[in-house]
């Protein structure tokens, strides 16, 4: 997914071909709530990106735009060079979002069957249970289901087809580890099969592991725009970890130079840092022995957190 906005952009895309998606100029308000302010993304075959946004950030009001299920206020929304509608009529589209619920008092094979028969370019059905993982649940009533196990149906729905686009609205909630492992697994052979995939996700850890590509969205806009580890570099921060005997002093610790953040549980104290060797120099200048020091990048939750953060106090000093 590229961007033409002046954001974060990495130099390591897919761009073969024509793109799958494409927003340009797009805008979207309910009421005085700008929901997509001038919102300029594409998505190309064969990739896999995460979007990822707080909550209020305008991630379901940009898939419910890709997905033709609002129109935007003003600029275009094209799907494989033509309108959301019509590129799911021609089913070159899977979606699996959190709305809706799935109808009861039918067996798993039978509402398989259902997303089968409704697909212009149908899978088998006992393919489309297999590749799912729900072969097992085929004969059980949908109303008996598990979280998880509805979200695995949800997903057979979403691949019923030679779908060429996958959208997905957090996809694993409710699931365990190993389902979430066997999903992950379905979806990279989605995607080595060229096929585009787009997801929306709360677990950062399943964008870092994930994603060819991650979009963070603010207030409606691209803030950052590429691959996890560009996200993180862009922190501009690393971690720094250790173990203290006795009385954490935290007063002194809110001091230490280059410091972006803080945390101390038992003995243990975190810290955030721009300037990590300033940051450790001082520790010892303070007359502290750390123990179990260590010293590491930014995951991405945390990258994420400090983007963020940064972006909505720069907001709040421009008022």
């Amino acid at each position: 997914m590229t961007t033409t906005a002046s954001t974060f952009t990495g130099d390591e895309r897919r761009t073969g071909g024509a793109p799958v998606v494409s927003f340009a100029n797009v805008n979207k308000s309910y009421g005085a709530v700008q929901a997509v302010a001038d919102l300029n993304i594409e998505l190309h075959p064969g990739e896999t990106v995460a979007l990822l946004g707080p909550n209020g950030a305008g991630k379901s009001s940009t898939l419910d735009l890709l997905l033709g299920l609002r129109n935007p206020d003003s600029g275009t929304v094209r799907l494989f060079g033509t309108t959301p509608q019509r590129a799911i009529e021609q089913g070159k589209v899977g979606a699996m979002l959190q709305s809706g619920s799935l109808m009861e008092e039918v067996r798993v094979r039978e509402i398989i069957k259902l997303a089968c028969d409704l697909h212009p370019r149908a899978y088998p059905v006992e393919q489309v249970l297999e590749q799912a993982g729900i072969t097992e649940i085929a004969d059980r009533l949908v109303n008996k289901l598990s979280g998880g196990q509805e979200q695995r149906v949800r997903f057979a729905m979403a691949t019923a087809g030679a779908n060429e686009l996958i959208v997905l609205d957090e996809p694993t909630t409710g699931m365990d580890v190993t389902s979430r492992q066997q999903f992950w697994g379905a979806m990279r052979r989605q995607a080595d099969e060229g096929r585009a995939i787009l997801f929306a996700t709360h677990y950062l850890e399943e964008a870092d592991a994930i994603a060819d590509r991650v979009i963070v969205l603010h207030r409606g806009r691209v803030l950052a725009d590429g691959s996890a580890a560009e996200i993180k570099a862009r922190a501009g921060a690393r971690k720094i970890s250790f173990d203290l005997d006795g009385e954490l002093p935290e007063a002194e610790l809110r001091q230490l130079p280059a410091l972006a953040g803080l945390s101390m549980a038992g003995r243990t104290v975190r810290i955030q840092s721009h300037d990590p060797d300033a940051t450790v120099h001082a520790v010892y200048r303070l007359g502290l022995y750390p123990r179990n020091l260590e010293v590491a990048g930014l995951g991405l939750e945390q990258a994420f957190i400090a983007i963020t953060d940064a972006a909505t106090a720069e907001e709040g000093g421009a008022r």
